[in-house]
This record gives structure tokens, sequence and C-alpha cells, in this order.
């Protein structure tokens, strides 16, 4: 599982980053508005089956072609189980059970799940005290930053609690699984994903909401699953794999720290919320985090105290 190419987040990986992050983040907006019309599985459902139908379009719009081997596809089936359907139903029932505070705390957990298996699974991503320290950080960050008030029910829901933990490691399992998809193009990764998703999902939302029985939604109902389907699946799946191929699965799953950021932001910007001291300190913590697993800084601090000494 090794690569003769040194796995780094260079600027334009640190830019898809934090792009990312809002895309991912802004799913929490649309699924606010969606959630009031719709039942959870049929908002799912719309989101990965809409993001399939525009990414096929534009894998045939651009010219590339699909694998059709019994192989690649059982990969897709496999990083659609782990990276979308089982993270995507255990959070959904989770969130009936405890509050999103503690299942945003919990889900924090993913970079350091993701450091840890990296590190005895893969070659070229070894557990570093940098490393270790900037994940731990950036946790606290997110702790600090939602409240760690959302802790108080910690231990009264053991079994949905559980849920979100077995969600993150399926997250960690995906960013790890997903690096045999390196020699294939962002767009047909992404596409076989959403499309074994969308075909896993059909039943569940099928068996359990029964969306036939549904009222028409409203048009911003509508909207607001198309953002999903189309910002925060389609194009934020583009940007998902661009980053894996490049960056390796423990960069990556920085979104993790960087989505409740962004959720932030965004609903301070476009919905008015409250900004408190709690949250500039928790986003100072998550920076000084993400600072230390990159690494660059320290490295630059040390020249500079060693040009100094000298």
């Amino acid at each position: 599982m090794g690569s003769d190419r040194p796995l780094r987040m260079g600027p334009l990986e640190w830019i898809l980053l934090l792009v990312l992050s809002v895309l991912w983040g802004g799913s929490f907006f649309f699924a606010k508005l969606a959630v009031a019309e719709l039942p959870p599985f049929t908002i799912v459902l719309g989101r990965v089956g809409l993001a399939a139908l525009a990414l096929n379009l534009l894998v045939r719009a651009t010219g590339h072609r699909m694998p059709r081997d019994r192989a690649s596809w059982a990969a897709f089936f496999a990083m659609g189980a782990l990276n979308n359907l089982m993270p995507f139903s255990l959070i959904v029932w989770a969130q009936t059970q405890i509050a999103s505070g503690l299942a945003s705390i919990l889900n924090g957990a993913t970079p350091l799940l993701t450091v840890l298996l990296a590190h005895w699974l893969t070659d070229d991503e070894r557990l570093t005290w940098n490393r270790l320290a900037g994940v731990l950080l950036g946790l606290a960050g997110v702790g600090v930053m939602i409240g760690l008030e959302a802790l108080s029910g910690l231990g009264l829901h053991v079994v949905a609690e559980v849920a979100i933990l077995v969600a993150t490691l399926s997250y960690a399992c995906a960013g790890i699984f997903g690096r045999r998809f390196r020699g294939l193009p962002p767009l047909v990764t992404a596409t076989g994903q959403v499309t074994a998703t969308s075909l896993m999902m059909l039943p569940i939302a099928l068996a359990v909401d029964r969306p036939w029985t549904l009222a028409m939604p409203h048009a911003l109902t509508l909207a607001a699953v198309a953002g999903l389907a189309l910002l925060s699946t389609a194009l934020a799946y583009l940007l998902f794999f661009r980053i894996l191929a490049v960056a390796g699965a423990t960069n990556l799953l920085l979104v993790t720290l960087l989505i409740p950021v962004s959720a932030l932001l965004l609903g301070y910007f476009i919905l008015g919320e409250g900004l408190a001291l709690q949250h500039i300190l928790g986003m100072a913590l998550i920076a000084l985090g993400l600072a230390a697993i990159d690494g660059r800084a320290l490295a630059a601090l040390r020249r500079r105290r060693s040009a100094g000494l000298a």
C-alpha cells in the first residue's frame, strides 16, 4: 500500500480542504431546511441519488468511462458502504437519541482514529508526535467550540454514542480503503461511490420512509436537497478523492475538525447566529492543531531559533 511519492499537504490541498469543509459544513444548513418536510432516509436517498445522476452525466460529458469489471464495482460498493451508507444511517439514528453537540464531539474523533489506523495499515502515513498532538489539539478545539456542557449527556445513551463512534471508525476505514482508487480520476471514483450508495440506499428508504405516502414538498425543501446533492455530495466528493490521492487519508480527514468551524461561520454570516468567545477559542485551538500537523511553521521556527543560537 506504499507509494514512492510522499503524501503531503501543499497550498492547493489546504485550499481544497477548506473548500471541502465549507461544502460539508453547508450540509447542516441544507439538512436543517430539508428535514422540516422530509424523513431522514428519503433525504439521504435524494442526496446520493441526485448526486449520482449529476456525476454520471458529467462522466459522459467529459469523455470518461466507468469501469465495467466486477472488482472495481465491488470496491465502489465497499467504499459507498463505509463512507456513506453506514455512517449516514448510524448518525441519523443516533441523533434521534442524543444531542447534536455530543454527536459532533464524538464524530470529531475521526482524525484520531485515522491517524492510529493509518499507522498500522499503511507504509507512508506513520504516526508522529506532531500529528498526534495536532489531532488532540483539534479535537479539544471542537469540544471548546461546541461547548463542553454537551458532554453532560455522555453515558446516558450508550448505544447511540457507540453508534456515532462506529460511524467515525467507518469514515476512518473509508479514508484508508479509498487509497486504492489513486489510479482512477477523482470524477470516476466519486461517481462509482455515490452510484453504489444510491443502489444500496433505495430499498432502505422505500422500506422505512415509504416516500410515496409523503406530501409534495415545497420548492425551498427541494432546493435544499439539490444543494445537499450537487454541492455537499457531488462536488464535495470530487475534492475528497483529489485530496486523498495526493495527501493521504490522515490529512484528508482533518476536514472533520474544520466542518464545525465552517458550519459555525456559515450560520454567523448567513443565518445571523451568534459568535461567542468559546467559538473563537475553539477555532484558535483547531488552527494550532492543523499547524502542528502540517509541521512547516514549527520547522521554520526551529530553523530561526537554531540560526539565532548560531
